[in-house]
């Protein structure tokens, strides 16, 4: 075995694989894994050292984990009110939403009730700008024709313009509401403001923590 293919290996047996362990009754009680040679803790402390560190310095870290506690410490609160609570500690006023059009009857609600705790609400909505599926690239498979071979362009879900439309609204933070998978990466990696997600698209269970924000929107009407 020549040193590069070793150096590999050892790379390999290194990286975390912590959901092979029951991390309850180890790092969340301050103590490595017995089980695995390759904990985190083992076998990169100066990793640890430099989180520890960043908690300390940086500011965004700083102030954001000290909304996240108070969020956190709310009890069994739904997601939405946790979002509200954590946007609240950090401060923020404008909030934007990229939704799927699936849900616009959730993101009306979801936007109701930020207005009713007081923030700025952007939203848009996935298919904005009317792009044609032919227009960007969607593969041959994905794309259907009538019987008679006419193809029907239908229009294509847009996280690009999505993510750039609420840059310029220029929100604080953004939520994600039930965008496809791989299109809520492309938005995130594009949002200027932080990224949180508060339904994610699931079609089997019909995106069923959806659920929790309908019994809070009762609530408040």
């Amino acid at each position: 075995m020549n040193e590069e293919s070793e150096d590999y290996d050892k790379k390999i047996l290194e990286d975390p694989t912590c959901y092979k362990c029951d991390c309850r009754n180890h790092c969340s009680i301050g103590k490595p894994s017995r089980e695995l040679e390759n904990c985190p803790i083992k076998t990169s402390p100066d990793i640890q050292k430099k989180a520890i560190e960043l908690y300390e310095t940086d500011d965004f870290i700083i102030k954001s984990n000290f909304a996240a506690t108070i969020a956190k410490n709310q009890g069994s609160l739904p997601r939405l009110r946790d979002t509200i609570e954590y946007a609240k500690g950090m401060g923020f006023i404008k909030l934007g939403i990229a939704s799927c059009a699936a849900l616009q009857t959730e993101t009306r609600k979801t936007a109701e009730i930020l207005h009713h705790y007081g923030f700025e609400v952007s939203s848009v909505c996935c298919p904005t700008g009317v792009n044609k599926n032919l227009n960007v690239e969607i593969p041959e498979e994905f794309i259907q024709y009538s019987k008679m071979g006419y193809c029907f362009d239908s229009v294509s879900c847009n996280p690009v313009a999505q993510a750039l439309l609420l840059n310029k609204a220029k929100t604080d933070m953004n939520i994600i509401i039930g965008l496809c998978v791989g299109h809520d990466v492309t938005f995130t990696h594009l949002s200027e403001a932080p990224v949180i997600t508060l339904i994610a698209k699931d079609r089997l269970i019909r995106h069923n923590p959806s659920e929790t924000l309908n019994i809070f929107y009762k609530e408040l009407r």
